[in-house]
């Protein structure tokens, strides 16, 4: 609940230090003395629009800080501080600022934290609820009336919630898995084709590399065959070098005999012919490993041109080739196997649907009933409220399919008719302020076990009503606050003899210098207060004895 309120230089007001407490807290005070100035500097700390002709005359800058307190931290809070990185530790309270220049701009934190005005307005909901003669938020915007019902309801939306998310997936696993299997129909003549080039072709890891050391050796071999052949030629004959050597060594063998140094010219020739032999030898071999067949040479270049053509067709290395022919057989075995899938995801999908059809339904069920009980208890409210032609219902309307979700099937939206025979309107609709409060306070007690914000505000909701229907708005508000927090701007002495605290908010002159306090009273002040507000500028005995009467009657 809003525990305090800090005020600088807003307005007509210098420094105000305002502290709040439970139940009904009301403030008083004659026209013009600026009860609507606590509201706009309320409205600061709750990320309405920063004006700057909210910033006192002379000043360079306003400021408004409120403190606010829990037993705990509603979720929402709670959700948003998170967010934002704000850490509140258990039983700190929630303080926020915010400041306005003069020039234009203005600041705002959390728990001296800087924050953003989207901040401000995300926590504001849960905060303050403020009902105005111009109110466009809280219970006047149906987008809140369907959570309200349901609370009202104690539906189950959670299980609606879990059940429409359930469906949303399996329809986009559905979904996700029809595109794949056409895109695969699509691309089937496709694969087939590749996958027979591939398989005709049979390609092996590591084949690049075998067929490219196999041409290199057999290139080589081509080279070198006929440099080997004239060589042949050389060796080959009568004449050849091994003939000619084995001649002069017979011939040297028979005068050898005749001195030594022609004895160490046979060994030295002797070991030539050997040499010369083993060389002719040695060429034989290499003739014979060179020889090559040019089809074989022809064959390997082919099929090492066909692996790298189709490599560069599937754009991959030429050692990947065999895991393309995996890839698209597997892409063919998903479409034969991929009918059998898509029958199992569409049953999912189907089961999934009538699950939340059937929770949805449910909850329309339960809506329905609650909006039955719900236009009775408001029924009820509205007469002592001097709005009994008045009538209430709560609209419960399905939705097409295509905007149903998490919260359902259903719009629901509360909805009055002012006067006999009027269609039903909208609560925005409602043309008088008065009215529109008056009804919003015959709502929000026949919901008030459902929870709302930590504090709620009621702006002159007696506007225009006296004697017994402010009675019974006075004693609604002091229900409605319990053991919680309601305040109320009133100019209705009966609904101000029913608050548990009563501020008084004046306007006083100095020389040319206007400034408006406000002030908690005490119980005499208090007595003296709902008397003026009975007698008018004269304060009369028998107004301070109606007085009396009204806050013994409480």
């Amino acid at each position: 609940m809003l525990t305090r309120l800090s005020i600088r230089n807003v307005v007509l007001i210098e420094a105000l230090d305002l502290d709040f407490g439970r139940g009904l807290g009301v403030l008083t005070g004659e026209t013009g003395a600026g009860k609507s100035i606590l509201l706009d500097a309320l409205g600061l700390v709750l990320g309405n629009r920063a004006e700057t002709m909210l910033v006192r005359a002379g000043e360079d800058r306003a400021s408004v800080t409120a403190s606010f307190e829990f037993a705990r931290l509603p979720a929402p809070v709670a959700e948003a501080l998170d967010d934002a990185d704000i850490v509140l530790e258990p039983g700190e309270p929630l303080m926020i600022r915010r400041q306005v220049r003069a020039d234009g701009g203005s600041k705002a934190f959390v728990n001296d934290q800087p924050a953003s005005v989207a901040l401000l307005r995300t926590l504001a909901p849960a905060l303050v609820e403020l009902h105005g003669q111009h109110d466009d938020r809280g219970l006047v915007n149906p987008r809140g009336h369907r959570a309200l019902l349901d609370r009202y309801a104690g539906a189950d939306v959670a299980a609606v919630a879990a059940a429409w998310e359930t469906w949303r997936a399996a329809e986009d696993r559905l979904q996700s898995a029809r595109a794949a299997i056409a895109q695969a129909r699509e691309d089937q003549d496709l694969l087939l084709a590749h996958l027979a080039e591939l398989t005709a072709l049979a390609p092996q890891a590591g084949e690049e590399a075998r067929l490219a050391e196999a041409r290199a050796a057999m290139q080589k071999g081509e080279r070198l065959s006929s440099d080997l052949e004239e060589l042949r030629h050389v060796w080959d004959g009568s004449d050849s070098p091994l003939a000619e050597l084995r001649v002069a060594a017979r011939r040297l063998d028979r005068i050898a005999p005749e001195h030594p140094l022609l004895v160490e010219a046979l060994s030295a020739l002797d070991r030539a012919v050997i040499e010369a032999g083993e060389a002719e030898a040695k060429l034989e071999e290499a003739a014979a490993a060179l020889v090559h067949d040019p089809a074989a040479l022809e064959e390997a270049e082919t099929r090492l041109f066909d692996l790298r053509a189709l490599a560069r067709k599937h754009r991959c290395e030429v050692d990947d080739l065999p895991e393309k022919m995996r890839e698209f057989r597997a892409a063919l075995d998903k479409i034969e196997g991929g009918e059998a899938e898509l029958d199992a995801l569409e049953d999912a999908a189907k089961n999934a649907g009538r699950n939340y059809r059937e929770r949805a339904q449910a909850l329309h069920a339960a809506r329905v009933e609650a909006a039955g009980r719900l236009d009775a208890a408001v029924a009820g409210e509205l007469a002592p409220l001097k709005l009994d032609a008045a009538r209430f219902r709560t609209a419960v309307e399905p939705l097409p399919e295509e905007r149903w979700g998490p919260h359902g099937s259903d719009s629901v939206e509360f909805v009055i008719a002012t006067n006999p025979g009027a269609d039903f309107a909208p609560l925005a609709k409602i043309a008088s302020g008065g009215e529109l409060s008056r009804f919003i306070l015959a709502l929000k007690v026949a919901l008030a076990e459902q929870g709302g914000a930590a504090t709620v505000i009621f702006d002159e909701i007696d506007r225009g009503v006296g004697g017994a229907v402010a009675s019974a708005i006075g004693e609604r508000l002091a229900r409605l606050a319990g053991d919680g927090q309601l305040l109320a701007v009133t100019h209705s002495p009966q609904v101000a003899a029913r608050g548990r605290t009563h501020y008084l908010i004046a306007k006083s002159s100095e020389g040319t210098v206007t400034k408006t306090s406000v002030r908690l009273l005490d119980e005499r002040e208090r007595q003296e207060e709902i008397a003026r507000m009975l007698s008018g500028a004269e304060v009369t005995p028998e107004a301070r004895a109606q007085a009396d009467r009204l806050l013994e009657g409480v």
